[in-house]
């Protein structure tokens, strides 16, 4: 009767812990969607764990901006966009780039979240409806349609913490499906530590993937939209403490579930030789290893990634824009139910053109580092103003952080360019 006892209550902290997470599970909503794990299990299948170094460093700067855009909101009660646009000189400017470029990358990649969330579905059906298979492209627009217009309704209705909740579910979902995968495929220890060595892999793609990477792990819209994330949490300078709780722990899981479902991939696939051209050959190379189950989990986590990127997602561009004007979101107003709507039909281009769901997801990626040197760069100017900071000072660390972050965004973006012309 005690065992029973004791384990109710470990049960209730473990889901109190979880529970209890703040503004940082919409780091891990906008960072782990099917974005990421495309690109990590595509990396994964086509050079092992050589690229860990990047998600590494990623991850790193990842936690250091969080901290930084948190305590910047906290501590001036302003949003980020707003602060560009009151404090830096051509900041107005700068601002209204940021909107453009992060709903652009968001956006795209709203296309391929949707385009491969809606085929893992409809492969999950298939499995059971072989006949579904004649009606391929018709089945997964249906998926789609359905998809999107139930997070739409959801959007209506929902409040920060009804947000944070629905993340929450599809957060822990998904990184226990991959943690599952990972029993049944390890990669070699010695490739886990090679990964660590910075190299870049030199053939066809290489370039690409390591853009990508920085694109879905460094995403600009994570640190932007945090202010706003902390304020609607409730939090004010009282919290600073547990704001940078939240921004490490944060880190530690976009690294920690990254890293997993990149192991699950070079375990499986690269060891085979098996490369990822399409959404079922995610999946399908385990069956062989473990049975139609690990087809299954594997599926299931990364339809919780998808789920769980959609709503920040569409959330993006309101959010920028009240950020921008300074306000709260109101996601009972007519520019929120807009915006979203208009969110939601470009989302349901890929699918109704039938694209490659995982090309259209690296390539928004690769877009997304274009916009990360200038979100960098103007939380450098705005925690380094004493004015504006209220006398707080931002530690040696931090800056060190933020300098290098910046050197390093700077780096992956001209990476990202020779990328992209030698693609098109």
């Amino acid at each position: 009767m005690e065992s029973t006892t004791q384990n109710k209550s470990l049960l209730k902290k473990i889901v109190a812990i979880i529970l209890g997470f703040g503004p940082g599970i919409f780091a891990i909503g906008y960072t782990i969607g099917t974005g990421s794990v495309t690109s990590m299990i595509v990396a994964g299948s086509k050079f092992n764990m050589q690229l860990l170094w990047v998600l590494l460093l990623s991850c790193f700067f990842s936690g250091i901006l969080m901290f930084a855009y948190g305590n910047y909101g906290l501590i001036t009660s302003e949003t980020a966009l707003y602060g560009f646009k009151k404090h830096l000189k051509f900041g107005k400017v700068l601002a209204i780039l940021v909107i453009v470029g992060i709903t652009f990358g968001q956006w795209n990649s709203l296309m391929g979240i949707l385009g491969i969330s809606s085929n893992i579905i409809f492969e999950i059906l298939a499995l059971n409806f072989e006949s579904l298979g004649e009606f391929k492209y018709e089945t997964v627009l249906v998926i789609a349609i359905i998809i999107i217009i139930t997070f739409y309704l959801l959007m209506l209705v929902g409040k920060y913490t009804f947000f944070e909740k629905i993340l929450i579910i599809f957060v822990t979902l998904m990184g226990s499906s991959f943690l599952l995968s990972l029993f049944f495929v390890q990669p070699l220890p010695v490739d886990v530590v090679k990964g660590l060595i910075p190299t870049i892999p030199d053939v066809p793609g290489g370039k690409m993937l390591v853009a990508a990477f920085v694109g879905t792990t460094m995403a600009a819209a994570t640190f932007l939209s945090r202010p706003l994330f902390v304020k609607g949490k409730g939090w004010t300078i009282k919290n600073l403490s547990q704001q940078k709780r939240d921004a490490i722990t944060a880190a530690i899981l976009i690294f920690v579930i990254s890293g997993i479902i990149m192991a699950v991939a070079a375990g499986a696939l690269f060891s085979e030789g098996k490369e990822v051209a399409k959404v079922l050959d995610m999946a399908n190379t385990l069956e062989p290893v473990a049975g139609k189950w690990a087809v299954t989990i594997f599926f299931f986590g990364a339809l919780s990634a998808g789920l769980s990127s959609i709503f920040p997602c569409l959330l993006i561009a309101p959010l920028l824009i009240a950020d921008y004007q300074s306000g709260e979101l109101d996601t009972n107003s007519r520019q929120f139910r807009i915006i979203t709507f208009i969110a939601c039909l470009v989302a349901l281009i890929g699918p109704a053109f039938g694209a490659n769901p995982i090309e259209i997801q690296i390539l928004s990626q690769v877009f997304n580092v274009f916009v990360l040197p200038i979100v960098i760069l103007g939380i450098i100017l705005l925690v380094n103003n004493k004015k504006i900071m209220k006398g707080y000072k931002t530690s040696l660390f931090i800056n060190v952080g933020l300098f290098a972050s910046l050197l390093f965004a700077c780096i992956i973006s001209y990476n990202g360019i020779i990328a992209l012309t030698e693609y098109f």
